[in-house]
């Protein structure tokens, strides 16, 4: 048995790991593009060549729909896999709707080939329960079996646990992916428990290298933030991922919006906030029941739907909140931008007027999508603020905005110089992944302990602070360990 990686291993893009069961058999776990400066010479991008054998693959797992762990099954496909695609309930819904659209962007726009792929697509995925073990090898030499548990990054995510058991020598090896494992105190969704046990983990390790700001106090930051931006009756714009931290945002916003039509004259300042002293309290409070919360992404537009679908995936305070008749995902200040000229009408009026506003578009990394356009006429603007609540990947066009911004620097869209003068703003605490102690005790609150422990999904950095924290936690115990980086 080995594990091969073909993405992610050295970076935190193209996620993709190859579960090496015997000469004859294997599976993969993910099979995502690569983003950034990643994407730079990652030939599998754009080639239909996927870039390593694949004849032994009996099945892909994805462990969610993020474009950074699926989007190279068109390549996949292309190279000939007729496996099945396995993933839980929720992404069977949500897996096609993504795939549709890298399909559209990266190989055809053509109607008759996108309904003939996602046919095939469809044909293809096998939805699995959360908790039920499902049989992917079964011969006189091996039994391979994998379960999907909650991993609480979106909806839909999981972990994988792969059961292999050689029938000759009778040796049994549990192996466990995490995937991309969710932070707590995440809105929607609940958060992940770690499995009984692991033999190996390979473990993503993005935050290894820090803890996240407090969470618990996030959605009153958020707040203070925007009312400190809107004050100068421009546009917030945030750059958002059209599943996952879209919908977090949009449930957030309807909370403080009830909150503030129940308190209207109440708004929070940021030195309000506990051990935060940047600003005093805005002497102005929005709006903010009449405040346009403005979601400009087909893309996302669709996935919420799918979100308020699929309530039976939500957590207990979220399904709380409907039961008192509220409807976190769909409320009357949240417009939706369909086609491309409403957007273009919608960037144009917002440039235009000075009345306050918030959009939420994608891309997540300002790298394409309907984000561009509103950069591109706000950014040289001092009366209109960037917001950044997710990762950005280095060499996107997001990271340099959130680097140099804040210095009057600038940055290239689409050929075009434009300088920066909007207000940028980056808020912790809203990062869809665990950050180090999230990773230290998913891996240390198992009744037994892996092994051995692969660290992928992180920049070099991150990998080497989260092996040292979990060195440490080890040697308390007087517990072995292999670390690989």
């Amino acid at each position: 048995m080995d594990i091969l990686h073909h993405g992610a291993k050295d970076g935190v893009t193209g996620s993709c790991h190859q579960l090496v069961l015997d000469a004859g058999n294997s599976l993969l776990i993910d099979c995502g593009l690569f983003q950034g400066e990643e994407s730079e010479g990652a030939a599998s991008n754009a080639s239909p060549a996927i870039g390593f054998d694949i004849s032994t693959v009996k099945a892909l797992i994805a462990t969610h729909v993020h474009i950074d762990h699926v989007g190279r099954i068109p390549q996949l496909l292309a190279a000939g896999f007729k496996g099945p695609i396995l993933c839980s309930e929720p992404s069977a819904r949500l897996l096609p709707l993504v795939l549709e659209d890298a399909f559209r962007l990266g190989i055809s726009r053509d109607a008759g080939q996108v309904v003939r792929y996602l046919k095939l697509i469809e044909q293809r995925i096998i939805a699995l329960p959360y908790k039920h073990w499902f049989t992917l090898v079964d011969t006189p030499q091996l039994l391979t079996r994998v379960r999907l548990q909650r991993a609480g990054h979106i909806l839909g995510s999981a972990y994988v646990e792969c059961d292999v058991q050689d029938r000759q020598s009778g040796e049994k090896t549990r192996v466990v992916f995490s995937g991309d494992l969710g932070a707590t105190h995440a809105p929607l969704l609940p958060a992940p428990k770690p499995p009984y046990q692991a033999d190996i983990l390979v473990l993503e390790s993005t935050y290894g290298d820090r803890n996240h700001e407090n969470r618990a106090t996030r959605r009153q930051r958020l707040q203070a933030v925007l009312e400190k931006a809107l004050a100068n009756n421009g546009t917030v714009l945030i750059p958002a991922f059209s599943i996952g931290r879209t919908q977090e945002l949009i449930y957030e916003l309807e909370d403080i919006i009830h909150r503030m039509k129940l308190t209207p004259h109440a708004p929070v300042g940021v030195s309000s906030l506990a051990n935060d002293t940047l600003a005093e309290p805005m002497p102005n409070p929005v709006d903010w029941p009449s405040l346009p919360i403005i979601l400009d992404s087909p893309l996302a537009s669709r996935f919420t739907q799918a979100y308020r679908d699929m309530q039976d995936f939500w957590d207990a305070e979220a399904q709380q909140r409907l039961q008192r008749g509220r409807d976190p995902l769909r409320f009357d200040n949240l417009l939706t931008v369909d086609n491309h000229d409403q957007h273009l009408a919608m960037v144009r009026l917002l440039t235009q007027t000075a009345r306050p506003a918030i959009v939420i578009a994608a891309s997540g990394m300002c790298a394409g999508g309907r984000i561009v356009n509103y950069l591109k006429a706000m950014l040289g603007d001092e009366r209109h603020d960037v917001l950044f609540v997710g990762y950005q990947a280095k060499g996107t066009p997001g990271q340099i905005i959130q680097q140099y911004g804040p210095r009057g620097g600038y940055v290239d869209l689409d050929g075009e110089r434009i300088t920066i003068r909007a207000g940028i703003e980056t808020l912790g605490g809203y990062s869809a992944h665990a950050d180090q102690k999230g990773l230290i005790n998913f891996t240390t609150r198992m009744r037994h302990w892996p092994r051995e422990v692969r660290l992928v999904h992180g920049e070099a950095s991150a990998k080497r602070h989260l092996a040292t924290a979990l060195q440490k936690r080890y040697d308390t115990k007087a517990q072995p360990l292999t670390l690989h980086l």
